[in-house]
């Protein structure tokens, strides 16, 4: 695994899966603060149009520009799918968040060539 601080340093843009438009919510945190601090954040949530002034995307697959990172706000069981498509698309980063924990999904990902940060 690798420190979450090596990955911002090298990306610029970064998907957020499961962005929700609550601000009370960790990932519209998380993603407010990298916004404020110059990342492009592209939500990724098939049930918004729209967060922190950006469009949301269904999936991976329907963001129209390269992402460098995939941060993750989904319950473990969906993270499969979702490292198959940031392998899919080119991604070169996966964070999965404080308590999104697979290690199978994670070797996929190291295997491919993705650095990945989990559970931290």
């Amino acid at each position: 695994m690798h420190c979450i601080e090596e990955q911002l340093s090298k990306s610029r843009t970064i998907a957020v899966v499961g962005l929700s438009p609550n601000p009370q919510r960790d990932s519209h945190r998380v993603a407010k603060y990298l916004q404020e601090r110059g990342y492009r954040i592209i939500p990724v949530n098939p049930v918004v149009e729209q967060v922190l002034g950006e469009k949301s995307y269904p999936d991976l697959k329907s963001v129209p520009e390269p992402i460098d990172m995939v941060d993750i706000f989904r319950r473990s069981e969906h993270v499969p799918d979702i490292v198959d498509e940031a392998i899919e698309i080119g991604a070169k980063y996966i964070w999965m968040q404080d308590g999104v924990v697979d290690e199978k999904a994670a070797e996929v990902a190291l295997d491919a060539g993705l650095l990945v940060v989990m559970n931290n």
